[in-house]
């Protein structure tokens, strides 16, 4: 049976890049990942991709000049590739219009909060968890969505929620929501959206 191609942008440690590879031929049965794309050279996450015998590019914008020819270096890989969605997993930039454009409800990402709480530009990493835990909120969680160029803007695919416990960090927090809800909700929307491709 034809599979989606996936192509996994990343920019740091790839837990969430390790999650889908773990979930290839279970829970993301119509998908496979063909190549890992890092805009950081040294990025773990591109170990973590050749030990599963992933092919893996580096695209630096600063040797690209712009963030219009890097994103142009990007879709002449993803194109050449036949990449047919793309999912960003701890992927550092924020892309243009052009580029999601390009990849209409094509592009997944997955935020550690349940939006529209806790987004937006500037929220990513720690930040989003020491906002929740200021703010006071009981539950947190992690969104799937579809990427446009508003930073965590596109529409929503799949949500999980993760209670806030008594004496969380920040650190701890994330940690719980990448394991209670990131790393299971991202392979389940990833096979939602191979699945529909395939058929």
């Amino acid at each position: 049976m034809a599979k989606t191609k996936i192509a996994v942008l990343v920019s740091g440690g790839g837990t969430n890049l390790q999650a889908l590879i773990d979930a290839q031929g279970s829970v993301l049965s119509s998908g496979e990942i063909a190549l890992v794309v890092s805009n950081a050279r040294g990025a773990y996450a591109l170990e973590r991709a050749k030990k599963a015998g992933i092919a893996t590019e580096t695209v630096l914008k600063k040797e690209c000049g712009s963030q219009e020819a890097f994103e142009t270096r990007l879709m002449e890989i993803l194109d050449a590739n036949g990449i047919q969605v793309i999912i960003l997993a701890g992927f550092m930039t924020i892309l243009t219009e052009r580029f999601t454009a390009h990849y209409p409800k094509r592009i997944l990402n997955v935020h550690p909060s349940l939006i529209p709480a806790f987004c937006g530009e500037g929220f990513y990493g720690l930040k989003v968890h020491e906002e929740a835990l200021k703010y006071g909120v009981k539950v947190t969680g992690a969104t799937v969505h579809f990427v446009n160029e508003i930073p965590d803007g596109g529409e929503i695919i799949a949500q999980k929620a993760v209670y806030i416990e008594e004496g969380d960090t920040p650190e701890t927090l994330q940690r719980r929501v990448m394991e209670q809800a990131e790393w299971i909700l991202l392979p389940q929307a990833a096979e939602k959206i191979c699945a529909a491709l395939v058929k």
